[in-house]
């Protein structure tokens, strides 16, 4: 009772004072209130850079900024073998003139396939046009490098959009950046530039539409391939084929895509390539028949290592599972269908446009695996995210991008530097034959031939590699047994570079 009337009172009882027996209570005086520590002018200025960044870390934004870090990356190793003349091949120099041609609203002409050759004729590919522009700002090889990255990057966007839709945050950006880090892309990154960097992106956003279910979207995005390469056409149409099995109906577009994309190869192959090419045919059908010489057939072991490699360290096998990888088939079948051994292997550039689409199957596969009703699936399901991103992270190793760690990536050597000085004494607009190392340095602004296929143009100048030993003594004899009618003399030599001048005709 005496502690209801306390309480009815507004006595606050032992919490703000004491009673003395029999008497009132009396009130302790208020206990002094103790200030916010000082975290440090460290700590606040974290805070605050974390509260103005938090917009810049929503999950949302996750597959942009790894298309922007894998641009970065891949960037770096492509400019980087270019300024230290690592080009691989003649194909970057093939690619700087057709695309110089359209920048200077001209026909896409080749010299390196021979002189006056239209690159129509030998694989079609009118996509190249969207690069004039840049080119005409930017006329350099760096400037197609640049793209390629751009354009590999930029199909890590809907890889890693679908995967996080479907998968989660977290296992999202894993299979993501194991796209990235795929190695059938990093070997596309390090072989110079290739038509084929248009077909990743396309290929990536019309799969991601086929998961969404957006019927009209997948046609849009899987129709322009047909303007990449000649082969591609028969991919948009099974991309056409994938829609009409995935929707359980004929949608009209669906039907549309497969037949023009069936078409559209047809007609290139048939009519436009043979029309541009000098001898009215395409010149890749003999890598299919032989020439009728019965040429040799893929051995059952590479065919088999092949397929392991596209499917086993990108996904773990359960690509398997997805009708996507019915878009795999077109490029598998003309490879292994092919007398040429490069096709067969995982080397160069021919596995990048695979790696999209067994992402996505993964994609595909992975939310039905992980309700399977076998347990060990489901626990297979769960892990293989993180199992597929160390299998990535593991073989880059070995890869391109492993030369982002290394310090003579960021620098040239001093002898590249004479190399490059040297063929910069060659005038612009002069005609130049050359072999793989110099080409693409010359390309922007020479004309270029390839070595002993000038038919008959005795060019300005002669630039060469000195391989195997050989002297310049030896490799201006060649030169001049090339080109009987003239004289050539040695203009410098620098970084195992020789270039020699012509200086009259006999």
């Amino acid at each position: 009772m005496e502690t209801a009337a306390a309480t009815a009172r507004g006595d606050a009882g032992p919490a703000t004072g004491t009673a003395a027996p029999g008497g009132p209570a009396t009130a302790l005086p208020p206990k002094p209130r103790t200030p916010p520590q000082d975290t440090g002018p460290v700590r606040r200025s974290a805070r605050r850079i974390g509260a103005r960044t938090a917009a810049l870390r929503a999950p949302r934004l996750d597959p942009y900024w790894t298309a922007a870090l894998l641009f970065v990356a891949y960037a770096v190793i492509s400019l980087s073998r270019y300024r230290t003349m690592g080009t691989a091949s003649w194909d970057l120099g093939i690619f700087e003139q057709a695309v110089r041609g359209y920048a200077h609203f001209r026909a896409p002409i080749v010299d390196l396939k021979g002189p006056g050759s239209n690159i129509i004729g030998d694989h079609f590919s009118p996509v190249l046009i969207l690069l004039a522009p840049f080119y005409r700002l930017v006329p350099s090889a760096m400037t197609l490098l640049t793209a390629q990255a751009a354009l590999f990057a930029l199909s890590a966007l809907p890889v890693t959009r679908a995967a996080a839709r479907h998968l989660g945050r977290g296992r999202g950006l894993a299979v993501g950046v194991a796209y990235g880090l795929s190695w059938g892309v990093q070997k596309a990154v390090d072989f110079d530039f290739h038509e084929i960097a248009f077909a990743l992106p396309l290929i990536a956003f019309a799969l991601e539409a086929v998961l969404r279910g957006r019927w009209t979207a997948a046609v849009c995005w899987a129709a322009p391939l047909v303007l990449v390469k000649e082969d591609l056409g028969v991919t948009a149409a099974a991309i056409g084929a994938l829609v009409l099995i995935r929707s359980r109906r004929a949608v009209p577009l669906a039907v549309a895509l497969v037949a023009f994309g069936v078409t559209a190869t047809a007609v290139t192959l048939g009519v436009i390539i043979p029309g541009f090419n000098g001898s009215g045919s395409y010149d890749y059908w003999t890598k299919l028949s032989g020439d009728g010489a019965g040429g040799p057939v893929i051995p059952f072991g590479t065919a088999v290592r092949t397929l392991l490699w596209i499917v086993l360290p990108t996904t773990g096998l359960l690509a398997l599972r997805s009708p996507l990888l019915l878009v795999a088939l077109p490029t598998i079948g003309w490879r292994f269908l092919s007398h040429e051994p490069h096709y067969w292997g995982i080397d160069w550039h021919y596995s990048a446009v695979l790696m999209p689409v067994v992402f996505l199957a993964l994609v595909d596969a992975l939310p039905r695996a992980r309700t399977a009703a076998r347990p060990w699936l489901r626990s297979y399901a769960l892990h293989l995210p993180a199992a597929v991103l160390s299998a990535a992270l593991a073989l880059t190793c070995t890869l391109p991008l492993s030369r982002l760690t290394e310090a003579a990536t960021y620098r040239v050597p001093p002898d590249v530097t004479a190399a490059e000085r040297l063929l910069e004494t060659i005038p612009d607009g002069a005609t130049v034959e050359a072999d793989i190392r110099p080409l693409s340095h010359l390309t922007g602004r020479t004309r270029v031939f390839w070595i002993g296929d000038t038919r008959g143009i005795s060019p300005d100048y002669v630039a060469v590699q000195l391989r195997d030993g050989r002297t310049p003594q030896q490799a201006l004899a060649d030169a001049a047994h090339r080109h009987p009618g003239s004289t050539y003399v040695p203009a410098g030599e620098a970084a195992g570079l020789a270039v020699f001048h012509r200086t009259s005709a006999r």
